[in-house]
């Protein structure tokens, strides 16, 4: 049965782009281009609909409701708003923070305290937007506005970052690709960024959130010290490679733990599962008999091969192998690294080196 390839969509940055360009076309001529075509970083050219339009004392508003595609981002649907005036003589290009639009207080971000919450290329395609009307240069005012972004914003990572108050316009080529892993991998190296830049001497790296309040609690951690690491231990350990922390905790369920000590860097249950030959193996190296090493083997789930090894040092060689991979991929970096094994219900069952 074929299926239908899925449907890409376009960024916050994209949208209010070319929200920008139809309210500066409406300030220029009083008429507002519906659809208003922009060009892409990467030099396609796309057309938007416009869901709402205003011109009155010199400022144009224009409105584009945001399509992610089939992408389960949680701005799809959202209203993108802008607002474009003139501004002060020699002011250049100013960015306000509307509703709904976050604003940096913590430094490390591509964009210092203090800002909007609005990315260097989506800044980059505004300004773009508006020399294309206007020619380069000039003193403007826009402000950027996602009515309910304040909402929306607690289910992103904007609060660990120091996003306060909504959302970010964001994109990098202003096309939304369903289902990428490229924002995940963004928000890592964005948290480590801030971590490094604010002074934390640790950090938690967790590949989910029952793991990431074990590890919290047992070292009483702030939250931005947390990085969702989700499936992503190599972009993880990569990026600290380069931009390394004092300390860091590898924080992580038995399964994604398991799949790390047997060398893999994606996690996901996509690349594959636990090789649980290879772990029956290793409990017979360890002193599990045939028939132990047999149920081991058969285990429907990683947990109860733990339970099933019971005195044997199943986890905590485990832990210690997963350790191993980890530092290979640091290499010389200054980084004190630590792992736990964390079951369901949040307790570390083993670590290396030993909790």
């Amino acid at each position: 049965m074929e299926t239908s390839p899925l449907r890409r969509g376009w960024t916050t940055g994209a949208c209010a782009a070319a929200a920008v360009r139809a309210a500066a076309e409406a300030l220029r001529s009083g008429i507002f281009p519906d659809p208003v075509t922009i060009r892409l970083p990467g030099g396609s050219s796309v057309a938007f609909a416009l869901a709402e339009t205003s011109l009155r004392d010199g400022h144009a508003m224009a409105a584009i409701v945001k399509d992610a595609g089939d992408d389960p981002d949680v701005t799809h649907g959202a209203l993108i708003r802008v607002t474009v005036a003139a501004g002060a003589a020699q002011s250049g290009l100013v960015f306000r923070a509307g509703e709904g639009v976050g604003t940096v207080t913590l430094p490390g971000l591509p964009i210092p305290p203090g800002e909007p919450a609005i990315n260097p290329v989506p800044r980059r395609m505004i300004a773009d937007a508006l020399a294309e009307v206007f020619g380069a240069g000039g003193d403007w005012v826009v402000e950027v506005s996602i009515p309910g972004g304040e909402a929306l914003a607690e289910q992103t990572l904007n609060g660990r970052l120091g996003i306060r108050g909504g959302l970010s316009i964001l994109g990098t080529t202003g096309i939304v690709i369903p289902f990428s892993c490229a924002a995940w991998i963004d928000s890592i190296c964005r948290g480590i960024d801030v971590a490094r830049a604010t002074g934390l001497a640790h950090v938690i790296a967790a590949t989910g959130r029952t793991s990431e309040l074990a590890a919290q609690a047992r070292y009483g951690l702030p939250d931005l010290s947390l990085i969702d690491m989700g499936d992503f231990a190599g972009g993880t350990l990569k990026y600290l490679r380069r931009h390394p922390v004092a300390r860091v905790t590898l924080a992580g369920g038995l399964a994604k733990m398991t799949k790390l000590a047997q060398g893999r860097l994606d996690l996901h249950s996509k690349r594959g599962g636990v090789d649980s030959a290879a772990l029956a193996e290793l409990a017979a190296e360890l002193g599990a008999d045939a028939d132990l090493a047999q149920r081991i083997a058969e285990a429907n789930t990683t947990a109860l091969a733990f339970e099933f090894a019971g005195k044997i040092p199943l986890a905590a060689t485990i832990a210690a192998r997963a350790h191993a991979v980890a530092m290979e991929v640091l290499g010389e970096a200054p980084i004190a690294l630590d792992v736990l094994m964390i079951d369901r219900d949040g307790h570390v069952i083993a670590g290396h080196p030993a909790p």
